[in-house]
């Protein structure tokens, strides 16, 4: 059985087909990438598998369960997390204190006005700061931290209550090439935990990451195989390689 299995997903805004019978999975344990210029619908595709946009039809399979048109809530509680493009932190507050706050939040709203839970969660947050090369800032308020440091607090974060499955909407726009470098091995690291579906633009980055790739067009699903075979594909090098 397939962790995430994405079937025939389609989605209009009034009369613009933003995507058409779409179909992704991603096994356990794998990193599965999702590619395509501008427009393509990889943003739309996301947000319809993670719940913040409901698709007008198809199925989003987790475990099997079926989740399409379930909240962002009920898709998190069935093991799924996600990170955003742009950091969602808490910037007044400590590297300690952000994962704290994303694990008494999966825990439930009653961890949050008992003062006695945050005891339970420390040696998960101290996992977590080792994992994600946050030691020396554990202490330090998110604002401080580097662009790149922010954005693996995030995937921390979503790592927090180990999701079954992880989604990544760019992980590594407007790092440096240390730090995409880094990103890269946090998130293999992460994959042995759960599957891993990847929007990115860097192509080098993504190839070298991914079991396989996917590419859209048009809000289409043009192009699905190994980052060889992707890269090999006449049409995807002519239309999607020199525009994502």
């Amino acid at each position: 059985m397939k962790l995430l299995e994405v079937v025939g997903i389609s989605k209009k805004f009034g009369n613009l087909a933003a995507l058409t019978d779409v179909s992704i999975h991603v096994d356990a344990n794998e990193i599965v990438g999702l590619i395509g210029p501008n427009g393509s619908g990889k943003s739309t595709l996301l947000h319809s598998i993670c719940g913040r946009t409901i698709a007008d039809g198809g199925s989003v399979l987790l475990n099997g369960k079926e989740l399409v048109t379930t909240n962002p809530m009920v898709r998190a509680k069935s093991g799924m997390a996600i990170k955003f493009q742009l950091a969602r932190i808490y910037v007044e507050k400590t590297v300690r204190e952000n994962l704290m706050i994303s694990l008494q939040a999966k825990d439930g709203m009653w961890s949050l006005i008992r003062s006695g839970t945050s005891k339970k969660f420390m040696p998960r947050i101290e996992e977590l700061i080792v994992e994600f090369q946050l030691v020396d800032y554990a202490d330090t308020e998110a604002k401080y931290l580097s662009h790149g440091q922010q954005q693996w607090l995030e995937i921390a974060m979503a790592m927090a209550s180990n999701p079954s499955i992880l989604l990544l909407d760019e992980p590594t726009a407007g790092m440096s090439p240390k730090e995409r470098a880094d990103t890269a091995k946090l998130i293999k690291s992460a994959s042995a935990k759960c599957g891993v579906l990847i929007v990115e633009h860097d192509l080098d980055f993504i190839k070298n990451l991914c079991d396989r790739i996917t590419v859209l067009h048009h809000g289409s699903v043009a192009a699905s195989g190994t980052p060889k075979e992707i890269e090999d594909d006449p049409k995807v090098k002519e239309v999607y390689l020199t525009r994502v």
